[in-house]
């Protein structure tokens, strides 16, 4: 079965909906700090858990590195769409970026300690 989009639209189309999303605003923050380490750390568990998840429902290694990944870094993208809200802190590019370190850092951990 051939997918709907080739991957470049794919991602071309995920991004156009997440720039159109209505972010109000964005967070002035700094890259280091307690918050980012929040980011990372959860972040990481989150990724190792969905990847732990995905495994024992056994699906291959590929699958369940992308379901891993993609809970941890979409929960993340959560958060950050929630924070830019007009009452919220603002959308933190600084925030996501530290979330998607995590999530590497916590799938490859997983990975390294059961494969």
């Amino acid at each position: 079965m051939t997918p709907l989009f080739p991957s470049a639209a794919r991602l071309s189309v995920i991004s156009f909906i997440f720039l159109c999303s209505g972010c109000t605003h964005f967070a002035n923050d700094q890259w280091t700090g307690k918050d980012k380490a929040e980011h990372f750390i959860g972040s990481a568990v989150l990724a190792a858990a969905g990847t732990a998840y995905a495994d024992h429902q056994g699906w291959n290694e590929a699958r369940s590195r992308s379901f891993g990944l993609l809970f941890s870094v979409g929960l993340g993208a959560t958060k950050e769409l929630y924070d830019s809200r007009a009452g919220g802190s603002g959308w933190s590019w600084k925030d996501f970026s530290w979330d998607i370190a995590g999530a590497a850092v916590g799938y490859s951990a997983y990975h390294l300690t059961h494969y």
